[in-house]
């Protein structure tokens, strides 16, 4: 098995023995580590008290056209060689797709890629064979027979008919969401309501903001726990992000399944390939393995002109596409977009208990880092205060509401959006209609399938975004209607402003989950208002 992007390609492994010189060659585009496989398939098989064959050994992976990477192909390499030298019999491993590393001593390494491996054998009606620290996350797919091995010895006995091997229990998704902790709670947070308020809005709506202020106002406490008023996952978007996490090797052995929201914090001197995604075949960045959570980026202005300027293309469109000479990738990148950044070089511009030792044509330098074109994507620019230390002093005062009630109003508000944002069809504006959710003798043929690309099921996709952040112009026009009090009151603030329609759109979202908040089907003057409040932050960015 191969994967490329987030697909799983079938790869044939055949083998030819024949007298000549002991030596191993592999063809069929293998990359460096795969090359070096061959010390350690032949340490591996001489551990496990098996035979090396000591003739020319020619193996080929079958399509010759695509690039083969990583030391997955260990296992079936070595099974392979070894059924073509009749020391294992292949005719019980022709019903399973096969990956595994091995270690010197014969014994499985765990390897990237599993989740997509078994939703492609489940396509194909087949099980999966992976290492043991590799059988819970495959074991999440349904209708999947899992074969856990531990060392190439059991398995080549177990393929032999001598032993057996316990297949994997199945898991089911919902049992693991439930029991998804919560690490942090906005309990802890004193004070910052205006703060906390804000961060309502954007998580009910999914909507970008933006946070400004001093050096330990608290920023970064406030972005962590955004995670935890978020809706759970459903068990569409934990089997998508789970495949994200999957190629790049981050997903939890014990439990093999992403149960919480992701949140993501890339340094600000991460590079673009890290953020955006990339590599010779391309891999996920820290934008995809935010998808369907949080994408935190401390110091904004301190990343580079040219990573801040690639994040416009997926905030608009939530999805990334890399190219290659060779080939084109997407990788899905739905996030809510959480920035800081400080109000200066120094931090202490406006501070009242520090002085600002920036100069005014620094400061504007320093904010113009973030392009307008940038700000535009950002629904709500947030201005965090210094917390006074009266605040700070009392150790016994109550404690903040919680981010399981702030979490049971995101819930509300995102239900009335789920059962209101219909797609509009083309032919009539004000009438929504359902949307649909979202080969001789001694080769070893039948340890894989036929080169296929393997995909989510269409019942397993995650249904397209449904909150207001996501919504179409046209989505816009008919569930974000003003009544001409409100019309007139965004006019004189778009005019005053000098913002883009861009800008106009992203405050009818925001005065649309304000709504939603407060159970009304109408937006009000108090909901535009204060949409137009968060608005009104990045005139003071841009000025």
């Amino acid at each position: 098995m191969s994967i490329v992007g987030l697909d799983a390609f079938e790869v044939e492994v055949e083998t030819d023995i024949r007298p000549g010189l002991a030596k191993v060659i592999i063809v069929g585009l293998p990359d460096a580590a795969l090359k070096e496989s061959e010390a350690r398939i032949e340490s591996a098989v001489k551990n496990s008290d098996l035979e090396w064959p000591m003739q020319r050994i020619v193996v080929n992976l079958a399509p010759a056209d695509l690039r083969k990477e990583g030391p997955g192909f260990d296992l079936p390499v070595a099974l392979a060689m070894l059924s073509a030298h009749g020391q294992c019999d292949h005719t019980r491993l022709a019903g399973y797709l096969i990956a595994g590393e091995l270690s010197l001593d014969g014994s499985l390494r765990p390897v990237h890629g599993v989740l997509p491996m078994a939703l492609k054998a489940r396509e194909l009606g087949l099980g999966v064979i992976v290492p043991a620290q590799n059988a819970a996350e495959a074991a999440v797919v349904s209708g999947v027979t899992v074969i856990p091995a531990r060392h190439l010895g059991e398995l080549v006995s177990w393929a032999r008919g001598y032993t057996e091997l316990a297949p994997q229990p199945p898991r089911r998704i919902a049992d693991l969401l439930e029991n998804t902790p919560q690490d942090s709670d906005f309990a802890d947070v004193r004070g910052q309501e205006h703060a906390k308020r804000a961060l309502e809005v954007a998580a009910a709506g999914g909507h970008n903001l933006l946070m400004v202020g001093p050096p330990g106002s608290g920023k970064t406490m406030l972005a962590k726990r955004v995670p935890g008023i978020l809706p759970d996952l459903s068990e569409e978007e934990a089997l998508s992000v789970t495949r994200i996490y999957s190629v790049a090797g981050l997903v939890d052995a014990d439990v093999g399944l992403v149960t919480s929201r992701p949140f993501r914090a890339p340094h600000h001197t991460a590079s673009i390939p890290g953020v955006i995604g990339g590599g010779t075949i391309p891999r996920p960045g820290e934008i995809s393995l935010a998808h369907c959570g949080v994408l935190f980026l401390d110091e904004m202005p301190e990343m580079p002109r040219t990573l801040l300027e690639t994040l416009r293309q997926p905030l608009e469109d939530g999805e990334v596409t890399i190219s290659r000479a060779n080939l084109s990738l997407t990788f899905p990148s739905r996030f809510m977009l959480v920035g800081a950044m400080n109000p200066c070089p120094c931090g202490y511009y406006s501070d009242p208990k520090h002085k600002c030792t920036c100069s005014m044509g620094q400061i504007l330098s320093y904010r113009q880092r973030l392009s307008g074109p940038l700000l535009d994507r950002i629904d709500m620019t947030l201005e965090v205060a210094r917390l006074p230390v009266e605040k700070l002093a009392v150790d016994d005062a109550p404690a903040g509401e919680s981010s399981a009630a702030i979490k049971a109003r995101v819930m509300a508000a995102r239900k009335r959006q789920r059962e209101r944002n219909q797609p509009i069809p083309r032919s009539a504006v004000a009438a929504p209609s359902p949307a649909p959710d979202s080969s001789d003798a001694s080769a070893t043929p039948g340890l894989v399938a036929p080169v296929g690309q393997a995909s989510l099921p269409a019942n397993l996709s995650p249904s397209p975004g449904v909150t207001n952040a996501a919504l179409t112009s046209r989505q816009v026009r008919a569930y974000c209607k003003l009544d001409p009090a409100c019309q007139a009151l965004l006019t004189r603030a778009i005019e005053r402003l000098g913002l883009s329609a861009r800008a106009y759109e992203r405050i009818r979202k925001v005065a649309r989950t304000i709504a939603d908040l407060d159970g009304s089907d109408d937006i009000q003057v108090p909901h535009l208002a204060e949409a137009i409040q968060y608005r009104s932050g990045e005139e003071r960015l841009r000025g």
